[in-house]
């Protein structure tokens, strides 16, 4: 039926402005952020998301609106958040890049409890690390593309350090999101920005045998996701409202990638990001660049020296997703007119450029060596995802590793596919030790991007007890075997 704008906005769905998002007491209500003497409410709901005036879409959120709203939290200090479901569903909340207790961390697979539909929670825990970090939904979608991260279930958090990190004006919270997906067969991820590029032609060469013997079986390529809206802060380009700024300001960008399946890129004509974190963790060597690439799950906080008045767009370098709506305007005060865009010149995104030269990471006690690998339309269509040949099964949940407390564990990726696997490990932060047979060190993160056909190494330390999850972020990955479980006794 169609909705009238004023009854729209009655509902709550609009999302909040780009210059900061509100706080989580706020968006809630104090009655309802208060209640039962929790510091925070949380309900999940199906509700409305204005785009732009004339593409709204349904989908599930929190708290009516997208992204959801803004949990700043101190570290160390114990909160208390309930989360009610509105749903006909089981849901579950997962505070992603905190180290938490299985029992609230949200995932089922290691055993944290639903939140029942049309029930409710109450979530107690120790926020930590500092940082930006950020909450979504972590359920199994499969074939149904309004569950799971194809849902506008992501809200960032942020958890206030014992010492800030860098000198700013103001801090600016920007949510990237895809809305409206559809399946596809096939399609080739665009990889030629990661550095170093080197493949490893033994992978190479095992996985484009395995999938030209597919096709010449003749099964098709399976399934993919694409998307026909693209926003930032809920908003398509040119629809909500823009980032003011002044000229002479440093403006603190926290931006989180909360596609379920999507690599992001962001510039902004005439200004370069000095990235001072990755994923919440202070970089040891900030950094200036030209263009943001953000992996599945990824946030990247970087300064911005407004020093080029005018009005832009800061946008996805794809013109087709920016053209669709990702990307936000930046006006200068005493500036209007048409925003601008230019296209920045080819960049190479490498973590090595955020760590101190000749940085190794420290040896670890193990090594753990994983092999990923797809096999092609092997699940009704969809392709199915292995880790050491071993497709996850729902079912058994059954642990791959059994891990000593306290040891220090070198994972060792291998990626036999051509895609890029935004890695991630609950409950631990891993350190970058080598992509493409380069070492490093010195790079703190809870997801990485794995090139297609690339090893990479991370290593962390196990110091949360129970299980964690390792999976790719890939909600279409994820969801088609590509999870495996640590077991710390």
């Amino acid at each position: 039926m169609p909705i009238d704008r004023r009854d729209f906005l009655k509902l709550g769905g609009l999302a909040a402005l780009s210059s900061g998002l509100p706080t989580l007491a706020q968006a809630a209500g104090p009655a309802m952020a208060m209640a039962g003497n929790a510091d925070y409410t949380l309900r999940i709901a199906r509700s409305l998301v204005e785009l732009s005036p004339d593409h709204i879409v349904s989908t599930t959120t929190y708290n009516d609106q997208f992204p959801g709203p803004l949990i700043r939290l101190k570290e160390g200090r114990r909160v208390v958040v309930d989360v009610y479901n509105d749903t006909d569903v089981p849901e579950q909340l997962h505070w992603h890049g905190q180290f938490l207790p299985v029992d609230v961390d949200g995932a089922a697979e290691e055993g944290t409890p639903y939140i029942p539909a049309h029930g409710m929670r109450r979530l107690s825990f120790v926020p930590g690390p500092g940082g930006l970090r950020f909450y979504h939904t972590h359920v199994v979608a499969g074939s149904d593309l309004t569950l799971g991260q194809y849902s506008g279930q992501v809200g960032p958090v942020y958890i206030e350090p014992r010492h800030e990190p860098g000198n700013y004006d103001h801090e600016i919270f920007l949510t990237l999101k895809e809305f409206d997906p559809f399946f596809s067969k096939g399609g080739d991820m665009a990889m030629d920005f990661l550095r170093p590029a080197q493949r490893d032609r033994t992978l190479e060469q095992r996985g484009e045998s395995a999938m030209q013997a597919s096709l010449a079986s003749g099964h098709a390529k399976g399934y993919e996701v694409g998307y026909q809206a693209f926003a930032i802060n809920g908003r398509a380009l040119g629809s909500g409202e823009p980032i003011r700024v002044k000229q002479g300001e440093r403006v603190l960008l926290h931006v989180l990638n909360g596609s379920a399946t999507e690599i992001r890129s962001l510039a902004l004509p005439g200004h370069v990001f000095k990235v001072i974190a990755l994923d919440g963790n202070p970089v040891p060597h900030p950094a200036d660049v030209p263009v943001l690439w953000i992996g599945t799950a990824e946030r990247i906080s970087a300064v911005v020296e407004m020093n080029h008045p005018g009005t832009w767009v800061l946008g996805d370098l794809d013109d087709d997703d920016r053209g669709h709506g990702m990307g936000i305007v930046v006006e200068y005060a005493g500036h209007s007119g048409k925003p601008q865009w230019i296209a920045p010149p080819p960049f190479g995104w490498d973590y090595r450029l955020f760590a101190l030269p000749n940085t190794r990471a420290t040896e670890p006690e193990q090594i753990i060596d994983l092999t990923f690998a797809k096999q092609n339309a092997a699940d009704h269509s969809f392709n199915r995802w292995t880790i050491n040949g071993v497709a996850f099964d729902m079912q058994a949940m059954k642990p791959m590793f059994q891990l000593a407390y306290g040891k220090r564990y070198r994972l060792r990726m291998h990626n036999g596919s051509d895609d890029i696997h935004p890695m991630h490990l609950h409950r631990h932060s891993f350190e970058i030790a080598s992509i493409a047979g380069q070492p490093t060190g010195g790079i703190i993160k809870d997801v990485a991007m794995l090139g297609g056909y690339q090893s990479m190494e991370v290593d962390f330390t196990a110091d949360q007890r129970g299980l964690s999850l390792f999976h790719c972020h890939v909600q279409l990955h994820q969801d088609f075997g590509f999870m495996a479980l640590f077991e710390c006794a």
